[in-house]
């Protein structure tokens, strides 16, 4: 299990990353700098600042190696010898912060041995923070104003509610998908669950939120059949995993999605609640 206080420092980062995030979002007639990376994606002045203050933040306060995807990336042969690391994405949902939607996030993972333990996710445009660690519990906080002033995991932890949330929070079944990326392969899927569960009800949205709709119990399942990285999606498996009833699995065979790979994509894969998959 990870050190609390290595995970409270990942809160402290994604809280001040998301704080410098919002000063340019919320900026009149701002100037996002948007530039387009190799594979045509967008990349903001947000991106990058939100980068240098978790990856400043991170290293001065823990020992881990850091992959983020704003950073320059260390080779396989290097990355393989890291038991412990960070997998930082600054500002995951770059197309909604530049929709101005408010639906990104900020994504702080801790994996060891290729398996997400702990995890940070903060919505700055919303101030909700979600946080886990695997054996500990998931947490969520809405309307986050300050942290504890005594600086500890545990304080932040007494000001939060454990997910997933009691009673499930919704009826039906419920599919989450994608606003971006709602391909054919995911239509498919969500007509054989109207198939297998009659009353489906789908919810769309933005970045890593999807993963925390399920961590949280408002929705049974998130299909994600399109490229991501492993950066987009090892904090919110991380929640959902630390909840004890959901899972995060390769959408071929099952197995758990793991991470530091030699290729950093993702297979295509299924977010689950455990106990109501087979209602």
């Amino acid at each position: 299990m990870i050190n609390k206080s290595f995970l409270y420092t990942a809160v402290r980062a994604s809280i001040e990353a998301g704080r410098a995030i919002m000063k340019i979002y919320s900026a009149p007639d701002a100037d996002f700098e948007i530039e387009r990376k190799a594979d045509n994606s967008p990349l903001t002045i947000a991106d990058r600042t939100a980068n240098k203050i978790i990856c400043d933040m991170l290293k001065a306060d823990t020992p881990y190696p850091i992959l983020s995807e704003e950073g320059s990336h260390a080779p396989a042969e290097t990355r393989q010898a890291w038991a412990e690391m960070w997998v930082v994405d600054p500002l995951d949902g770059t197309k909604e912060f530049i929709k101005r939607n408010g639906e990104f996030t900020v994504n702080i993972a801790y994996v060891k041995d290729g398996k997400p333990e702990a995890g940070v996710i903060y919505i700055p445009a919303r101030r909700e923070l979600y946080f886990g660690s695997v054996g500990d519990g998931a947490y969520k906080i809405t309307d986050i104003c300050q942290l504890p002033s005594d600086g500890t995991l545990d304080s932040l932890k007494d000001t939060a509610v454990r997910l997933p949330l009691d009673g499930g929070g919704h009826e039906g079944f419920v599919v989450v998908a994608s606003r971006s990326h709602l391909n054919a392969e995911t239509e498919a899927y969500i007509e054989e669950m109207k198939r297998k569960h009659g009353d489906v009800r789908t919810v769309s949205r933005g970045s890593s939120l999807k993963l925390c709709l399920v961590a949280e119990g408002l929705a049974d399942v998130y299909p994600r059949f399109a490229p991501t990285m492993e950066w987009d999606t090892a904090a919110g498996h991380a929640i959902a995993a630390a909840t004890g009833v959901c899972e995060v699995v390769r959408a071929d065979d099952g197995r758990p999605l793991t991470y530091n790979k030699a290729d950093l994509h993702n297979p295509w894969f299924i977010v689950r609640n455990k106990l109501t998959r087979d209602k």
